[in-house]
């Protein structure tokens, strides 16, 4: 069985995640390929004791790379989107 922390990989910052944390009580995370919304509904209310209130999922195809006359691609990965209860807050996008 996998953890929280298994589960999430780390918390991508950006300037438009910040955007979503200042508007929306938003906070993106890189997930597991294979975790469901329900497995990082409960990773993150374990990991960070808040109350989620929705989870959006995206996979991220991988993008084409060239560097010189080598070509190649970078990793594709999931990303999560957590809507928390108002109010709450995680301290990990407080920079």
């Amino acid at each position: 069985m996998k953890t929280a922390y298994d589960i999430i990989i780390r918390p991508i910052i950006t300037e438009k995640t910040m955007s979503l944390v200042e508007k929306k009580v938003q906070y993106t995370f890189e997930v597991d390929k294979k975790a469901n919304k329900i497995q990082i509904k409960n990773a993150v209310e374990k990991a960070f004791s808040v109350q989620v209130v929705a989870v959006n999922t995206i996979n991220v195809r991988p993008k084409a790379k060239k560097v010189g006359k080598h070509s190649g691609l970078k990793p594709a990965y999931k990303k999560a989107v957590v809507t928390l209860k108002a109010g709450q807050t995680i301290d990990v996008f407080e920079v």
